[in-house]
């Protein structure tokens, strides 16, 4: 294209870029991707430059309108855009630590042990009744453990690591983490609340 048709880019940018932005946001819609106000913006970024690139390799001999090559344009920058930011999210994901992770050396111990806290839930839940209700509740709590759930519990109570627990009850870390998750889970706890 040369200088004298710049008259192509007027009407995508009159208006504020109102038909830039009404042509992204159809794009954008398409994509099912739930998108902030903040990504948007950083959208309608990339359209504008999308834009400038798309006016200077459009040739009016590629058979095609410059709105579908210009939308063809969008459509595939939007899309690499959207698959940059997935894969970031994904690589940050590869870095997240359950603290209940059991670690996979010869100790077999949860990044739990190391950290040093006060919490317990049982005087937490003391600290919460009144009038003597707390032995009832915990002993709610317990009656829908299972009889592992409750040696775990046991043996928790008494202050011995997970490989401990793991090699007297002779049960895998994998095991001991899912007797775990279903004694922390919401289902169980909220008993003792």
């Amino acid at each position: 294209m040369s200088g004298a048709d710049l008259a192509v880019l007027q009407p995508y940018c009159e208006n504020d870029m109102r038909l830039l932005k009404k042509i992204s946001k159809s794009i954008f819609m398409r994509f099912n991707e739930p998108l902030s106000k903040a990504d948007y913006d950083d959208f309608y970024s990339i359209a504008n430059l999308t834009l400038w690139r798309a006016y200077n390799s459009y040739n009016s001999d590629m058979g095609i309108s410059f709105e579908g090559f210009l939308c063809s344009c969008l459509q595939k920058k939007f899309k690499t855009e959207l698959t940059r930011r997935h894969r970031q999210k994904r690589i940050l994901n590869q870095f997240a630590v359950s603290l209940d992770g059991i670690n996979d050396n010869a100790e077999e111990c949860s990044l739990l042990d190391f950290l040093s806290s006060d919490f317990d839930t049982f005087e937490e839940v003391a600290k919460r009744q009144e009038g003597g209700q707390y032995q009832d509740k915990v002993q709610q709590y317990i009656s829908r453990l299972s009889n592992e759930q409750v040696n775990i519990l046991n043996l928790l109570i008494d202050g011995y690591k997970v490989n401990e627990i793991c090699q007297i009850l002779e049960i895998s870390a994998k095991s001991y983490e899912e007797n775990l998750k279903t004694m922390r889970s919401y289902e169980n706890v909220k008993i003792l609340f």
